[in-house]
């Protein structure tokens, strides 16, 4: 017989995040943005990474969605950059994870 489970929002919180983390090319980003520490455009961004700036787009999208980074407008462009509050936050969930 199957059992049903509730999963927690903590559960929730790392699913979301390492969907965000599951392609390279997010990797990379996260890895860019963290090593400027501080803010850049996708503009920035598409002449260090071998991807149509579509991709960059949804790759971005995806990484706002987890939390991971924000975006900051300044028209007519939109600045990326680490939001830290839940970047500590995801460093936090995954040490505890992986004890």
């Amino acid at each position: 017989m199957k059992k049903n489970v509730d999963f927690s929002e903590k559960h929730k919180q790392i699913a979301i995040i390492a969907k965000a983390l599951s392609h390279p090319a997010r990797v990379y980003i996260i890895e860019k943005l963290i090593s400027l520490n501080d803010c850049c455009t996708s503009g920035e961004m598409i002449g260090d990474i071998p991807i149509a700036r579509s991709t960059l787009s949804q790759h971005l999208k995806e990484l706002k969605y987890a939390g991971l980074i924000q975006g900051e407008i300044e028209p007519p462009k939109i600045k990326y950059c680490i939001n830290k509050e839940n970047w500590d936050k995801a460093k936090q969930i995954f040490n505890e994870l992986f004890k």
